[in-house]
């Protein structure tokens, strides 16, 4: 499988001893970490020379161990790109005398903005992404958002992975860019009713966003308001603006508790004013519907949320009043407000469903499919005088559809089928859901993607992705690239594992803090029930998870090495103690609610110990094993990636490889063009094809 290779990078041992509540732990390779983090995500060239002739060497060693997929990773990339429309545009969505739309030209990295007047003409272009990112090796826009008078936009870029972002307004008359000019940005901002400025958060030293300012258009950033500074380092600040454009709502939250501060979006001098002051474990999410807020919530025990509503004048919690109440077992995903409708997005049964209810009668109504796993994706509309949304369907199967939705008549216009250039044909796939035990009997869904001609006798090689943290859940969603796997016999599956809300908020809860170990338990479950039902076989399971998912294939690399035949982790949280000891670090204190505080709990401490991959590692035959990093990466820093495959090395038995390959150019997302994101896919599933003997 690997052969010939040289003597893999041994990085040194430099013990480093850290006590915390009575338990020393020492740590070869903390020296990886880079003293000045925060100067190499501005600048990466300042990065440690020592640190970087490692990473260097991994590269290099990861390289030679796959010269043999060269030419695979070629028609790989060649077969994906095949699969992608490239002059592709989205279908312009319309608002007011424009309608706004993204589209991408042939051999482009990088989208174009454009919008056509409203009862059809030609198409203007405001950004073009291509000619923006023509001087660097990384570049990726934020987004684009137009004015509400039409003249201006406010559009985004980060330059160098870190997710820091640049803001630049254009004056969409001339096609120019003011000089206005706006630093350190979580990347976007809302627009003032008037046209003539914009709210913004900023990043602070340890990259949070934790400040709100206003600029005003011809303005300098040394002379813009501070609106709203948020002192604990456990919450994070966002900043939007309601569709009538009369409000803006600055959103505090963590991953369990929320809290809205709102202002007249005409009045950027106005003292915010609170909603609901923030109550641990109590989220809420609001949208202006005229006079009254339409809000998101599950306070008072609704744990699957419910939707209230509370007057404009008096939006407290004590006058909230119901209007979609709880119902344990379907959650409510997300909600938007229109003049004559409430729409909600939720998911019962493990399937997501469009609920659309009449203002006036209380009338509802359903969009729903009839496949055994699909995605529906709620788009909406910019108007808020609309009765038509737009919304997006797709399968494992079925490419992705959009539809425009008339909720008084209840009519479906389909706009547009994701076109598949080299074709697809979906008669000669099956898509199928099925449920796998869990150690504590539990039923885990598994999402399964393969062709007809496969045969299900235990011979088929299986990549199985997870990820199971934040609530996050992972649509059974239409993905050309898993096509080249699944052509080549693979079955593609998805397990649906505890720390996700796929079956409701209850199953994430039982998969975070000091339920965590269920989501491994969840994830190797599935592996051992693809494999008794013959859908596979354990030395044939390619497992992959990514940031969080990382995490967890770090952790069922530790505990059941022999259910899988490889393993790929992307950007892998792998390094959990260290990380959530470290409250310097971007993420560390707003998860803390996620995996514990074990700076303050000896009880967490001890549990995120039991677990954490890189400390759990020990003298056992591991499968073989593709870590991949980013160097600017502010989410899953690089040194954890890199620690956990030395340590890997030091400590693991065996003989199979162990690869580190870290992007020098880019962050957490990998590389920023799309046709160089392909390029990282292929490695992947160049690697998935040799350990699995079909390369």
């Amino acid at each position: 499988m690997f052969k010939d290779l040289p003597a893999a990078p041994a990085a040194e041992k430099r013990p480093a001893t850290d006590t915390r509540h009575g338990i020393s732990r020492t740590d070869d390779y903390a020296w990886l970490r880079a003293d000045n983090w925060q100067q190499v995500f501005q600048d990466p060239s300042v990065l440690d020379a020592e640190i970087r002739a490692y990473l260097e060497a991994e590269n290099a060693y990861q390289k030679q161990a796959m010269a043999d997929t060269e030419a695979l990773q070629k028609t790989l990339f060649s077969e994906m790109r095949g699969r992608i429309k490239e002059d592709d545009s989205s279908v312009p969505s319309p608002d007011g005398p424009f309608a706004y739309g993204m589209s991408y030209v042939t051999g482009g990295e990088q989208p174009r903005f454009f919008r056509i007047p409203r009862q059809g003409g030609d198409e203007e272009l405001l950004l073009d992404g291509d000619a923006e990112a023509a001087d660097g090796a990384y570049f990726r826009i934020s987004g684009a958002n137009h004015a509400p008078d039409h003249k201006r936009m406010i559009w985004g870029f980060d330059d160098k992975g870190s997710e820091i972002f640049k803001l630049r307004v254009r004056d969409l008359g001339s096609g120019n860019d003011l000089e206005d000019s706006v630093e350190n940005t979580g990347g976007g901002g809302a627009w003032s009713r008037g046209s003539d400025g914009f709210f913004y958060t900023l990043l602070d030293e340890n990259h949070r966003p934790s400040r709100v300012y206003y600029h005003g258009i011809g303005s300098a950033q040394p002379d813009d308001r501070l609106i709203f500074e948020e002192s604990d380092p456990g919450f994070f600040v966002s900043v939007g603006g309601s569709k009538l454009n009369d409000f803006i709502f600055i959103n505090i939250h963590d991953h369990q508790t929320s809290e809205y501060r709102i202002l007249p979006a005409d009045d950027p001098q106005a003292e915010p004013r609170i909603v609901a002051p923030r109550q641990t474990g109590v989220e809420y999410d609001m949208h202006e519907g005229g006079d009254v807020f339409y809000i998101l919530t599950n306070a008072d025990g609704a744990k699957d949320f419910k939707i209230v509503e509370a007057s404009v004048d008096a939006p407290g919690r004590e006058n909230w009043r119901d209007v979609v109440t709880h119902q344990p077992g379907r959650l409510i995903l997300s909600h938007m407000v229109f003049a004559g409708h409430l729409v909600w997005l939720q998911r019962e049964n493990g399937l997501p469903t469009i609920v659309i209810r009449e203002r006036g009668s209380g009338e509802e109504h359903a969009i729903a499919f009839d496949e055994e796993a699909y995605s529906l994706g709620l788009q909406g509309s910019y108007e808020y005088d609309t009765e038509v949304i737009r919304f997006s369907y797709s399968s494992m199967t079925t490419p992705s559809q959009q539809f425009d939705y008339n909720m008084r008549t209840r009519e479906r216009v389909l706009l547009k089928t994701q076109e598949v250039p080299s074709g697809h044909n979906v008669e000669d796939y099956v898509t199928r859901r099925v449920m796998a035990p869990s150690h504590d009997g539990t039923e885990v869904p598994v999402s399964l993607l393969y062709r007809k001609d496969t045969a299900l006798d235990g011979s088929a090689p299986c990549l199985l992705y997870g990820y199971g943290s934040y609530g996050a859940t992972i649509p059974a969603s239409f993905n050309t690239n898993c096509l080249s796997l699944v052509d080549r016999g693979f079955v593609y599956a998805i397990a649906h594992v505890r720390g996700g809300k796929d079956k409701g908020f209850a199953w994430y809860e039982d998969g975070k803090h000091l339920k965590k170990t269920n989501t491994f338990h969840d994830f190797i479950a599935a592996a051992e029930y693809l494999a008794a039902e013959n859908f596979t076989s354990a030395d044939r399971i390619v497992a992959e998870g990514g940031s969080a998912g990382g995490m967890l294939m770090g952790a069922i690399a530790n505990m059941a090495p022999d259910r899988f035949g490889a393993i790929i982790a992307a950007v892998p949280f792998v390094d959990v103690l260290t990380t959530m000891l470290d409250d310097t670090l971007p993420l560390t204190p707003p998860e803390w609610p996620e995996w514990g505080n074990p700076i303050a709990s000896k009880e967490d401490y001890e549990i995120i110990a039991s677990y954490s991959p890189y400390d759990n590692v020990r003298a056992q035959d591991y499968p073989p094993i593709l870590a991949l990093a980013g160097l600017t990466d502010p989410r899953v820093t690089y040194w954890e990636p890199a620690k956990w495959v030395a340590r890997l090395r030091a400590v693991k038995t065996g003989d199979a490889p162990v690869l580190l390959k870290t992007n020098m150019d880019a962050g957490h997302a990998g590389a920023s063009g799309r046709f160089q994101r392909l390029e990282e896919v292929a490695y992947e599933y160049a690697f998935a094809l040799k350990v699995t003997g079909r390369a």
